[in-house]
């Protein structure tokens, strides 16, 4: 398959050039290759260890959630120099979404997890630049059940701080780091996000909601992995998920 076809694909999809993020952020193809997709790798984070296992694994597109480029210029030094440059000897071509892939009805992090346990979605949450970045939901259960959900989507244990109440029926989920945010939980029975700060501990405690911490990269491993399946299911070309 043609590079240019799969980058307009997921631009189209994702709402690349309409929907906010980060100031810095780069979203959408990140480096581009001669033009040939044959085999698509996926990965939570563009670093030096991911491209090379990218390049050993055969792949010709790098599709991941944190990309290459955060804070605007950077000089092509050091390890981020040796990434790129591995990248064009190799032909390896990325491609990053950030915050349109957790938005994302479909293929998000957030609507995967959500999924994953069980939670009937029923709204949205947490705002950023006027789009909402979290998901309300609700899922009759106990906390340990939760817990135990919540563990056995993401494949790794969870952090629980057992602010709230033992029974549960009221969710925010917002998948990466959105700890921060536990303000915004106010009324529900448990919050679902990676990670966040030390002070939201106590927070949730006080405000008497039931915080999940489960991993920045655990809840994030769902789009990419998404997305890839995507694409090798509409063009047949290989795919493969970059556990790292």
């Amino acid at each position: 398959m043609n590079l240019p076809a799969i980058v307009d694909f997921l631009q189209r999809e994702l709402r690349i050039a309409e929907l906010p993020d980060y100031s810095g952020a780069v979203n959408g193809l990140q480096v581009q290759n001669s033009g040939k997709v044959t085999k698509v790798a996926a990965a939570v984070d563009a670093s030096l260890p991911v491209v090379k296992k990218a390049i050993a694994a055969g792949a010709d597109l790098l599709v991941v959630h944190h990309g290459l480029f955060w804070q605007g210029a950077q000089a092509l030094t050091g390890a981020f120099y040796e990434k790129i440059k591995c990248a064009l000897d190799a032909d390896l071509a990325i491609y990053s979404a950030h915050l349109p892939l957790d938005v994302h009805p479909q293929w998000g992090n957030n609507a995967l997890l959500a999924q994953a346990i069980g939670m009937r979605v029923t709204g949205t949450f947490l705002p950023y630049k006027g789009m909402p970045v979290g998901l309300l939901g609700e899922l009759e259960l106990s906390r340990e059940a939760l817990l135990e959900a919540v563990e056995k989507a993401v494949g790794a244990k969870v952090h629980l701080c057992p602010g709230g109440p033992s029974h549960i029926r009221k969710i925010g989920l917002c998948t990466g780091g959105a700890g921060s945010e536990i303000a915004a939980a106010a009324g529900l029975d448990a919050f679902i996000t990676g990670e966040g700060p030390h002070w939201s501990y106590p927070m949730a405690e006080e405000m008497g909601v039931n915080l999940f911490y489960a991993g920045h990269y655990a809840t994030e491993t769902f789009g990419v992995k998404a997305l890839a399946q995507e694409l090798s299911q509409r063009w047949q070309i290989e795919q493969y998920f970059i556990d790292h």
